[in-house]
This record gives structure tokens, sequence and C-alpha cells, in this order.
């Protein structure tokens, strides 16, 4: 059975049993502030099991695209080197919202296992929770009962809290689970030894492919369980481990879920699978985290040094270093496989097909960067050994040198330049070198610890005081309302506590779609105010932080909106759209919105387009988007309209973005998107758009920068002021253009004269020098302070080494308060006497404190030491001894 078959039929199975089929969201999270990505089938439902909303229906089934890198959930060091662990994998899963429970999960899990996909009874084992003194937790006898009416009491196992309860972080809903494990052995592997003993044992042949878990608790912040109001199914069953198993394969990677992609990679890198173990595990990386960086960046999430950005990069990187390492590729190769992965996925996830070239372009220019940066590294790190390696040789004592790279180099390198420790492992010993691999850990562990100390956060539990109203935001119509608290709680960090409140109903807009949260204050009945410093979403509620609680949290308050920020937000929100449709009319259809900042002060976005956008082209876009602005298009706002219906009508939807089944479309002219943003009633209340910068985020994605409104006037401002000061320096010039033309004009003059004065005196010099050269041990040497700038003493040291054989000079300078050494040495001298210039310089460096190199005739040095340069140049004849 092929996967898309095994994928279609779990759906249709959970279909016939009344479960509504909904597509899988997005694996990058963009509004969630707990999670960058969706690591479980159940974080698009967050929202349900927290009573926060309600679904569009209470039995649900999907195919949920997850990733595993981070956190609690981490594989990423596993992935390859074993056969079942992924960092992006498929979360096939029902689930249940206060409708059925265990009796329904235990036994539709079982018929669709034995009797649709036709799995041995006999093969299979399930666990159940054994109980948690911790948590005053006994024996889950429900679903033991349940079990014991299927299989023999000896095919279930009895699992600790670790195994077998499910939470959904330190807080929150949890509850006990049930998992089904298979034995795919041999029969006389299973002779040897009970499948039983090997669940939950890593075996790579006994493995869990799904779960079941019961969620009837809620996890206080004082570590105390509440029963739910009402209970809930949530399941997960590993697609890529149920795909080895009906396609009776011992490894998940020998599916048709990745045999593509390994046969593109044996045939890319001339490397056959199956043949070495190195091998075999980096085309296993490769294979896997190939597809987690293309659904990623289908998704919306480039590489980056940030966040969720920067997970991506990691994955990436890890592959491209397995296959320099062990398939020894040198050039880009991986975004060959994108081509490999859309016409296999495609028809499940249509987001791989139309963002292929995005997903190729992005990968190709990771690899060629990261490429180059491994070639730094190794450089790097044939400069410590080789330094290593002189002082031995120079020493009559190697044991104060020994052969090893320090914790901080290696440190170093990882952290800095980002090279792969296993490949400083692999050049040192290569070396005869090794590696201070305790230092490194010690040197990453104090990293570590930083970074979580300064983002570590502790919440406590929510104070539940009034309920929330099912239409809790108002603020598309009003600035203001009455409201109260509805909940909040204190949340500590290194920056200091703050309070998180959630409003009955409020005006302030989260955080989301490229969008600020709002600001502004809480006033109670005493007139007293409280700052709301930021608004964002989390699990579907509208949260407000403050750096204080109101005296009386349970009094009426009055909350409002920061009006001239909002209206300065809303002016550049609408200009993202206009900006939107103005790109596509003047540079293709192909662009598309791949990321947006929209703040008071200023607008940023990213789109996809192959090349830079020329000056003509930025002005004929900022022409189009002011004619929109001067045309007074009024807003045509449709708040809650089916999405198919939306589209139909033309709207623009992102790539990335989760849309429910109604949608919020905006309108402005021919501009249409599905947006939940601010926006203007009236173009007009832009005044005036003005683009500020455009360059590139990635290959293929470019930026633009821009301001409307107040800022524009306070930018032409500037720009008047500047021109004064300018008209000044040229004297009131009447043409000012022409003023700086003349200038530019006699300067050009000018130093036509400075380079003629300079090639006398240089020639004068060299007339001087010529009588100073002596002969040390058959060398013609010359050490000399001279004042020259860097092009002339090239140039005679040149026209020096035209007229002198084995010449070797050395010499320094002074221009600026800043120290130059330049060494030439004639080619025949230099390969004689194993002379190298570029090393002699940087040697020769440390007296004027700085550094440089070159080639082995001619290299420069340059230094903040000026006075160092005598010292430097007495030196110099020791080269020669």
């Amino acid at each position: 059975m092929k996967s898309q078959e095994i994928r279609n039929q779990f759906l249709e199975f959970f279909k016939s049993k009344s479960h509504k089929i909904v597509p899988s969201a997005p694996m990058v999270l963009k509004d969630d502030p707990t999670l960058m990505f969706t690591n479980a089938g159940m974080v698009q439902f967050k929202e349900y099991f927290l009573g926060n909303s309600e679904p569009s229906s209470s039995r649900i089934t999907d195919s949920q695209k997850c990733l595993r890198v981070s956190g609690k959930h981490n594989d990423l060091e596993e992935v390859g080197m074993d056969t079942y662990h992924h960092t992006m994998f498929e979360m096939l899963g029902n689930w249940s919202f206060g409708d059925y429970f265990k009796e329904e999960a235990i036994n539709w899990a079982w018929e669709l296992l034995t009797e649709v996909f036709k799995i041995a009874p006999e093969n299979l084992y399930v666990s159940v929770f054994e109980g948690s003194k911790e948590d005053k937790l006994g024996l889950d006898t429900e679903a033991l009962e349940l079990w014991k009416k299927i299989v023999p009491e000896d095919r279930i196992v009895y699992g600790d809290k670790k195994d077998n309860f499910w939470e959904m972080g330190d807080q929150g809903p949890c509850g006990p689970c049930s998992e089904i494990h298979i034995d795919i052995r041999s029969e006389a592997e299973k002779a040897k030894k009970s499948g039983k003993e090997l669940v939950n044992a890593d075996h790579p042949q006994v493995v869990e492919i799904w779960n079941l878990v019961f969620m009837q608790y809620n996890r206080k912040a004082d570590g105390s369980l509440v029963e739910l109001p009402a209970k809930h199914i949530d399941t997960g069953m590993g697609f890529e481990r149920l795909c080895m198993v009906l396609q009776g394969k011992q490894s998940n990677y020998d599916t048709d879920v990745f045999t593509p992609l390994i046969a593109e990679l044996e045939k890319i890198t001339n490397s056959p699978y199956g043949k070495s173990e190195k091998t075999d595990i980096a085309i296993r990386v490769i294979a896997d985290h190939v597809r987690a960086v293309t659904f990623s960046i289908a998704d919306g999430q480039l590489p980056s040094n940030t966040g969720a950005g920067y997970v991506i990069r990691r994955i990436l990187r890890r592959a491209i270093r397995y296959g320099f390492t062990f398939l020894d590729t040198k050039e880009p190769f991986i975004y060959k496989l994108v081509e490999v992965l859309s016409k296999q996925m495609g028809e499940a996830f249509p987001e791989l097909k139309s963002q292929k070239t995005l997903c190729e372009n992005v990968i190709r220019e990771e690899e060629q960067s990261f490429l180059r940066t491994i070639a730094e590294g190794v450089e790097r790190l044939e400069v410590y050994i080789n330094a290593t390696n002189t002082l031995r040789e120079e020493s009559n004592d190697e044991t104060l040198f020994p052969k090893v790279i320090s914790g901080f180099n290696v440190f170093e390198l990882y952290d800095t330049f980002g090279f792969p420790v296993d490949l400083t492992k692999l050049i040192a010993k290569e070396n005869g070198f090794e590696v201070d691999i305790e230092g490194f850990e010690t040197y990453l562990k104090q990293q570590k610890d930083r970074s979580r100390a300064a983002t570590e956060v502790t919440a406590g539990d929510w104070e539940e005081i009034n309920p929330v109203n099912a239409e809790a935001f108002v603020g598309y119509d009003h600035l203001e309302t009455e409201t109260q608290i509805a909940r909040y709680r204190k949340v500590e960090s290194k920056k200091g506590a703050l309070y998180q409140i959630v409003l009955s109903q409020t005006p302030f807009y989260p955080e989301g779609g490229g969008q600020v949260g709002d600001k502004g204050f809480l006033i109670d009945s005493e007139n007293n105010k409280i700052e709301i410093t930021d608004t964002k979403k989390e699990n579907n509620l509208i949260v407000h932080f403050a750096k204080s609680l109101p005296k009386n949290p349970k009094d009426k308050f009055k909350a409002v909106v920061n009006s001239k920020n909002r209206s300065a937000t809303a002016a550049n929100h609408t200009a993202t759209h206009l900006l939107h449709q103005a790109l596509r009319e003047v540079l293709g259809t192909h662009v598309e919105q791949k990321g947006s900042l929209v703040k008071g002060d200023y607008l940023r976005f990213d789109f996809s387009h192959f090349s830079k956008v020329n000056k003509e082209e930025l002005e004929q876009v900022e022409k189009l988007v002011n004619q929109r602005i001067n045309e007074h298009l009024p807003l045509e706002e449709q708040r809650s309209i089916p999405f198919k219906e939306a589209v139909s009508q033309g709207a623009l939807a992102l790539f990335g973005e989760k849309y429910g089944d109604a949608v919020r479309a905006i309108r402005f002219g021919e501009s249409m998107e599905l947006c939940g943003g601010i926006h203007v009633k009236n173009t007009s209340e832009i005044w005036h758009f003005k683009i500020t910068s455009e360059g590139a985020v990635a290959s293929g994605i470019r930026r633009i920068e821009a301001i409307t409104g107040e800022a524009v006037k306070e930018y032409f401002a500037n720009q008047d002021e500047v021109l004064e000061q300018i008209k000044a320096e040229l004297k009131n010039a009447k043409d000012p253009v022409k003023a700086v033309n003349t200038l530019q004009d006699e300067n050009a003059a000018l130093k036509k004269q400075v380079e003629a004065l300079l090639k006398d005196k240089a020639k004068n010099l060299k007339t001087e020098l010529k009588a100073e050269i002596s002969e040390i041990n058959g060398v013609n040497f010359l050490a000399k302070k001279v004042d020259l700038d860097a092009g002339g003493i090239k140039d005679l040291a040149f026209q020096l080494g035209d007229e002198f054989e084995n010449l070797f000079l050395l010499f320094g300078t002074e221009q600026n308060g800043k120290a130059l050494l330049s060494c030439y040495i004639s080619k025949d001298l230099a390969k004689e006497k194993d002379l190298h210039a570029g090393k002699i310089v940087k040697d020769l460096g440390k007296y004027i404190q700085g550094g440089g190199g070159g080639q082995p005739f001619f290299a420069t040095a340059g230094g903040k030491k000026p006075e160092g340069i005598n010292e430097a140049l007495q030196e110099a004849q020791a080269y020669l001894k």
C-alpha cells in the first residue's frame, strides 16, 4: 500500500465515524508566543482543550505536519543515527472535544489497525498508565478494563508518568494515555525474547505507532491537578512508522515516504545507500532534513540567525555538513531534492508545488553560504594547527604545546563561525590532534545557561473573575469600551514581573499578521490609570500586558487604546496592501507576500522576487500606491465570509497562514486580501507613501521599508534641512547640483595632479633607496620607513624588484595615525628560501598591534601602533639568517 493510500484510508475511516477532515495547520507558528513550531497534532486545537473557543465540529481528524528539534521534544541529534527518528514528520490524529472518550477511542484504534490495515493482533502490545504517587493518581482502571476485552492481559504493559501521562506543557490540559506498540521482528527474534520486554526500550523493530491521550485534568502552576469540565480525546499516530509497518519494511527510510529522495541522493552524490554505515547515516540525515527545511520555507519561515529561522538554518547546515564530510559534496546539491519532494507530496500539501522555486532558491543560497563558512573554518583550524606545530618545533619541550585544539577555539569556531564540532574533530584527527570536548561543552553550557536565564518565564495560575464575552474584540469599531477583567496572572522573568490581563471585551488589537499589538490604558472608576504596554494573542485569548495590577481587579474599567499610534499603524497596514498590489502590477503576479512588520512609525514588507527592484520600478510602485491614496478609496470589509467565497472573489490568501472556515476580507479598490488587521476607513487617511529602502533578505526574497503620514512629513522636512545645509556649504549657490558637479570636476583634476606628484616623489625616492640596498647572505635586503601611501609603496617595491634579483624588501609607513607594513620578496627567492611574505607581515604585525596577510611574494599588514614600525623593521633581518 502506497503512503498516499495509507493517509487517505486513515482519514476516510474516521470520516465514517462522523469526524470532520480538516487540513494540516502550518508547521511554523507565527502568532503563538509559547511555541515556534507545531510539534504535535494537538497544537492547532489547544484553544479548544482550554475552553477558549468552540471547534467547528466535536469530532475532527487530520494529518498534521510536525517539527521536533528544540525544547522538550528534541530528536535532532538522533535523526539519521537510527531508522525511526525524524525532525519533520506527519501525525495522523482523531479528536473528540467533549464528545466520545476512552471506549470509542480504544475500540476504533483497534478496529482500524487490525481490521482495516490488517495488522496481525499478535504483533501488537498496549500500555496503560500505572498511576503516580506524586500526583495522587491511581491505575487507569477504565482503560485497563477496556483493553482486557480486546487483548490478552500478557500483552498489556503498565507505564509510569514518563511513558503514559501526556502533558501539553508545565501547565494546562493533560491526562493518562494508552500507547499501541508493534513488534516487527523476525519470528526467530521473537522466539528469543518477548516483545513485551522491549516496549519503550528504544528497539528499532519494537516501536510505538499510536498514542491515545485521554485529556481529563488541568495542571495548575503549583503542580496540582484538577478535573477538566469536559473530557477530550487527543490521538497521534506516526505516519512514517505506520507506512513502515504496512509496507513490510524494517526502517522508515525504506518506505516510499523516503525512497524517492534516497534514490535521487544516490544519483546526485554517486554514493550508494546500504553499503556503508557512515554513508547511510549521511543520506538519512539529508533525506529527513530536506523535508523539514522545505516545508518550513513553504510555510513562510526563512533561515535566519534568530528564533525559528535559526532552527531551520541549523537543520539545513547539519544536512550540508553530513554531505560535505561523508558524501564528498563541495557544491550545493540539497536544493535539487525539492523537485522530488514536490512531486511526491505536492498532492497532499499543495504549498510544496506553489512554493517550489522559492524553496529551491533559498536552500541553494544557504548551501553556498555555509560551504564558504566551512572553507573559512577549515582555514582557521589549519592556522591553529600550524601555530601549535611551529611552537612545538621551536620549543625544547614539546609537552608545553600539546597537540590539542582547545575548548575555547572549538567553541569560537562553532559559535562565531557556525563551524560544526564533528568536522573540527575530523580535521584534528587527520592532523594527529585531539579536541578538548570537555572544555567546549563547558563554554556551550555557559552560553545556554545565559540564554535560558535571559528567557526563562514563570507564569502563575489564571485568577478567574468574570467570563469572557463571545465577541471579546470590539477594536474594529471602537478605540475605547467599558469592560471588566475576566482573568489575570502574574508572570516573572529576568526583566521583572508583568501582569497578563484578559478583559471581558477589549478594543486592543493583539499582535498578529505582522501588525504590532496596541498600547493604551485601563482606567478604573476612580480615574486611576494602568498602562497597557503590549497586547498579544495566546490560545485564542487576547492578553494585555501591564507592569502593575489595578488596586481592585473586580472594578469596572474603561479600556482606552492609544489613538495616535493606532491611526499611524492602521495607515501603515493599509499601505502594505496597496504596496502588495502595486508590486504585483509592476513586477508580475509571481510576487507574493512573505512577511511583514507594521508599526506606527514605519512598515516593512517582504516579498518573493528574483532580482533587485531597480530605481524606475520603485518609482512606479510608489506612484501607484500614492494614486490609490489620492483616489480616496473607501474600506470595504466583509468580517465573516466563507473562505472559499472570499478566494473566489479574488482575495489573496497568504501561504503559511492558518485560515478558518469563515474569514475577514479587506478591499480597497482592486486590492483584496484576507486580513484580520486594523485599517483606515479611507486611503486618503494615509496622506502619502514613501519607500525608504529596498534590499535582499534571502535568495528570491526582497524587502521594502516605507513610511506614511506624519513620518513622511518629517522625512521631507529633514530632506529640506539637509538641502539648506548643502546650499550653505556651497555659499548659497543658486544651482546646488551644478556647484557640486563643479567641485567634483575640480577634485578629479587635483587628484590627478597629486598622483603625478607622488609618482615623481616615488621616482626620486627609488634612486635614494637603490643606494641603500645591502647584501645579506646572498640576498639583496632593505628595511626602511618611507613617506608614501599603500599604492605608491607597492609600485615602488615592484619597480625595485624588476631591477634587483633575490630582493627582500620591508617598508613601513604611517598614514592618518595608522601603521602599514609592506613586504616584497622576489618569487625565486621566496621559493628557494621557503619565505612567505604573508606569514612574515602577519608575524611582524604584533609590533604595530595589527595583522594582515597576502601572497608569498607580496603582502601587507595594518595596525594601530605606528610607533612599533621601527621595531618591526629591525626584526626583518632575522628572516634571512
